[in-house]
């Protein structure tokens, strides 16, 4: 028997084993041991870092009740973490910059949204249903020649 003929006498058997898809693997922090988050509501950019900690949150460098003054503010800053129960679990560091104080605290909540999101996939649906992982597109309309404002007209005078 010539090698051609033990070739076509044995087929090739490739058995494919059902493999079960394995979840994607969990991000690694970067160096410093952070995970980030970038949030982003009307003119205002947020840059989030947590690592896991004792619950330290500041705010350009400051405490949370020293930068936003108003309750407000601060609830909505915290609601994402209040809504996966992990208000002290993290230490949580933000640099934000642009716009007022709502559009702040608003970029800051998405920043944490999503940095707790590369943190565990298992927070993905309860930020989702608390809605903290939708973007919040609401802008400035501009204002337009020939009129007072976005919207408002000058004062018509029919005489």
């Amino acid at each position: 028997m010539t090698k051609k003929q033990n070739d076509d006498a044995t087929p090739d058997i490739n058995i494919e084993i059902d493999k079960k898809p394995q979840p994607p693997a969990k991000p690694s922090p970067d160096k410093g041991g952070y995970w980030w988050g970038t949030g982003r509501r009307k003119s205002s950019v947020a840059r989030v870092r947590i690592r896991p900690g004792d619950g330290k949150l500041l705010i350009n460098k400051k405490e949370l009740g020293d930068y936003f003054k108003r309750e407000q503010d601060r609830v909505i800053v915290l609601a994402p973490l209040k809504t996966v129960d992990a208000e002290k679990m993290f230490d949580i560091f933000v640099n934000v910059k642009g716009g007022g104080t709502t559009g702040q605290s608003g970029a800051t909540s998405l920043g944490v949204a999503r940095a707790l999101k590369t943190y565990n996939d298992v927070y993905v649906q309860a930020l989702r249903d608390g809605g903290h992982l939708t973007r919040d597109s609401r802008m400035v309309e501009r204002k337009k020649y020939g009129q007072r404002g976005a919207r408002r007209k000058f004062q018509f005078s029919k005489r």
